[in-house]
């Protein structure tokens, strides 16, 4: 089987916003950034099988995560590398932590101000 992944020239940022955008598929961020590289049945989801097989399609299709298949399982990581070099920051900002220059910019502790 043979899964498409954008190249990291190619992940669009609307894309990704869009994936990244509904909760479900947040969920799955989360859980990636917090496990690593996991199996998707690693990750309790709650929903049918083919709406999951959805949002995992939309996350793969945008160039969120990387998923490879090891004998009857699928792995899957989060592509945090490429994203982080496509879109500086924005991970963390999504994951819920904030970037020194954001936190700064706001006038948070933890900000370098210099």
């Amino acid at each position: 089987m043979t899964l498409y992944h954008p190249p990291r020239e190619q992940i669009e940022l609307a894309d990704v916003l869009n994936a990244l955008g509904h909760p479900i598929r947040l969920k799955i961020v989360r859980s990636l950034a917090e496990q690593g590289e996991c199996a998707c049945s690693a990750i309790s989801l709650d929903i049918s099988k083919s709406t999951a097989t959805h949002h995992w399609r939309v996350l793969r299709e945008s160039g969120v995560i990387r998923q490879q298949q090891s004998g009857r399982t699928i792995m899957t990581s989060l592509r945090r590398e490429d994203l982080d070099a496509r879109f500086p920051g924005l991970l963390g900002v999504v994951l819920g932590g904030r970037s020194p220059e954001l936190a700064a910019a706001a006038g948070h502790p933890g900000g370098d101000t210099a």
